[in-house]
């Protein structure tokens, strides 16, 4: 599936609604283990999250670490996941 690149991206992931990875690409090509642990913890955020502030749910959801981060979106039952660098200002 070609898709254009955001700026910084390394890698991306595709989901369906129940964790299966329909597409993926660069740094997460194939990338089973990092597609179950972002669901869980997508569920668990579902879980945990204030329900009168979140009553459809979350949409984005982004993990940062010291050089990159995953950025998390829900879309039409599906999960985007892009892996992306960070500079050291942002």
């Amino acid at each position: 599936m070609d898709r254009p690149a955001l700026p910084g991206q390394t890698g991306y992931l595709i989901l369906n609604s129940e964790g299966a990875v329909l597409a993926s690409g660069g740094d997460l090509d194939n990338d089973e283990k990092t597609a179950q642990t972002l669901q869980e913890l997508i569920g668990l955020a579902n879980d945990r999250l204030d329900s009168e502030a979140f009553e459809q749910g979350f949409r984005r959801l982004t993990i940062t670490y010291d050089d990159h981060a995953y950025m998390v979106c829900l879309s039409n039952r599906k999960v985007y996941i892009i892996k992306r660098q960070i500079e050291v200002g942002e």
